[in-house]
């Protein structure tokens, strides 16, 4: 059997289908990283979210181009658009691909949107063994952490992957953004924590009373706590904030991308849920803690144990498939603020400007 990507075939224009949140991106930078590096002069399309445009323009060393999926019913990361899907296969087609992989989960409902996308190969995940086919589909490794995964499939397809490492290229504005924050809100890098309370499912927040408590202790403590988050959330940083007597920068709403990226770089430790952001500290070498509610944490959790620290509560129900939970939340009370603050204490201890 012939694989789908070797030294024998050269395909001049590979599309990726990925229609995933940031730090889902952000996992497969290490097999978008080695498909560029076995194809530096191929067209390389990502197949991907609307709000992906900032991700390709960033990683412009990788990725060429954005191709927008206008959704379906059974992708629940944005309202499908099934009037739009038409069109979006015909255009698919019409551009010939050579190869189109699928990058997005074990397949049973991603394989057959990459079929009619009319490649000449098609590559990528399947949900068992018997539908395995050597050099070109592979069975979802469920062991697996995420960003191996998607070199493990490369590898299957016939290419050298194997750096897991992740990152985040920063540029010049963000940095600019950055120390434009810092001043504003009178905050020293060396005694800075930054706490990220947000995630786009509720099931995936540890409590805000929780993150309170911490807060004020590493405050009391004498480090300067700020919050980030997206404009969508100043509720809750707002709600953090009336918790704590002591004083809290909320730079929700405030940031980019990048310039989230270089604080995140800059400061001592980040402390977050199961969430993008995590895989951010985790491409820029910070410490953090990760409360790890309803997800899978051996799937999502970084590589890194040293530098992150995770917590999550053993219930039989992870990981969750509901937005919101339907029976108390027992993933996300099963950590204590005392065992975070702990945690903390210990990250903070071992780092260093």
């Amino acid at each position: 059997m012939m694989s789908l990507l070797n030294s024998s075939f050269r395909p001049g224009r590979i599309a990726v289908f990925r229609a995933l949140q940031l730090g889902d991106l952000l996992c497969a930078i290490p097999a978008l990283r080695a498909l560029r590096r076995a194809f530096p002069q191929a067209h390389i399309a990502l197949v991907g979210l609307p709000g992906a445009r900032e991700f390709r323009e960033r990683f412009d060393a990788y990725l060429d181009e954005l191709i927008v999926f206008p959704g379906m019913p059974g992708f629940p990361e944005q309202p499908a658009r099934p009037r739009e899907l038409p069109a979006f296969f015909r255009g698919m087609r019409a551009r010939g691909f050579d190869v189109a992989l699928q990058m997005h989960g074990s397949g049973g409902r991603s394989n057959p949107i990459v079929e009619r996308m009319g490649a000449r190969r098609w590559g990528g995940f399947v949900p068992d063994a018997h539908a395995q086919i050597p050099g070109q589909r592979l069975a979802w490794p469920e062991a697996l952490p995420e960003p191996r995964r998607y070199l493990a499939l490369l590898r299957h397809c016939g290419l050298d992957a194997s750096d897991d490492s992740l990152e985040f290229p920063c540029l010049e504005a963000d940095r600019r953004d950055a120390d434009r924050l810092l001043r504003q809100h009178a905050l020293n890098p060396e005694r800075l924590v930054l706490m990220h309370v947000g995630a786009r499912l509720p099931s995936r927040r540890w409590p805000l009373e929780r993150y309170a408590d911490v807060a004020q202790a590493l405050s009391r403590e004498g480090w300067q706590v700020a919050l980030t988050g997206t404009s969508g959330e100043r509720s809750m940083t707002a709600e953090l904030r009336r918790r704590v007597s002591r004083p809290l920068a909320d730079l929700s709403g405030e940031t980019t991308l990048g310039s989230l990226a270089v604080l995140v770089r800059r400061c001592r430790l980040l402390v977050c849920n199961d969430t993008g952001i995590s895989h951010v500290a985790a491409a820029m070498g910070t410490r953090s803690v990760i409360v790890a509610c309803g997800s899978d944490a051996g799937r999502w959790a970084p590589l890194n144990r040293r530098l992150h620290s995770v917590l999550a509560a053993d219930t039989p129900c992870r990981p969750c498939a509901f937005e919101t939970c339907p029976i108390g939340h027992p993933c996300a009370l099963g950590v204590s603020a005392q065992q975070v603050l702990a945690r903390a204490q210990g990250q903070l201890e071992g780092a260093h400007p």
